[in-house]
């Protein structure tokens, strides 16, 4: 499947909107709320077996997926603001929490992730930190990018997770 060229069309979610998808260990979509499959813009077949980057932005940093990966792969829950692109090109902000469901041996069975409408709050910082953390990400890989985003944290004086959750208040 070809990737979308991204435009500057935004899709918002409302307030009430919850968007659910899960993902198989690997990260295949294998389930998709009806929120998730008609602001994707893609059909559920499309998504079903597809991996989750499919909704992928170019404006996104890697350092944020390392950071969500690396949480899940330690059975610990993420929250993380996203920006997805659509099969039309088109985007979309999103306040994800993202989870491991464990098999009752202890291992991950799949992820579970539950997005919804970000704060202004949010929206007003984000894209100036992500386009940030890209830059220092071109220039430097996700070491500098990684370092970027520990420099912003530690001059704010709070965790990783302790800032994120601010700016949804």
């Amino acid at each position: 499947m070809q990737h979308p060229t991204p435009n500057k069309n935004q899709k918002f979610l409302n307030d009430n909107d919850f968007i659910v998808s899960k993902t198989d260990a690997r990260g295949k979509i294998i389930y998709g709320n009806k929120t998730f499959i008609n602001i994707s813009g893609y059909e559920e077949s499309e998504l079903l077996g597809a991996p989750h980057s499919i909704l992928r932005h170019p404006d996104m940093p890697k350092i944020v997926f390392k950071l969500l990966w690396d949480r899940l792969q330690k059975k610990e829950e993420i929250f993380a603001y996203v920006k997805n692109m659509c099969k039309d090109g088109s985007y979309y902000w999103v306040f994800a929490n993202a989870t491991a469901t464990l098999n009752t041996n202890g291992t991950i069975r799949d992820f579970h992730s539950v997005r919804r409408k970000p704060s202004q709050k949010a929206l007003d910082v984000m894209p100036g930190i992500y386009t940030q953390l890209l830059a220092a990400e071109k220039t430097g890989g996700m070491d500098a990018s990684l370092n970027l985003l520990n420099t912003v944290l530690n001059e704010q004086g709070v965790t990783y997770d302790e800032f994120v959750l601010s700016l949804q208040q």
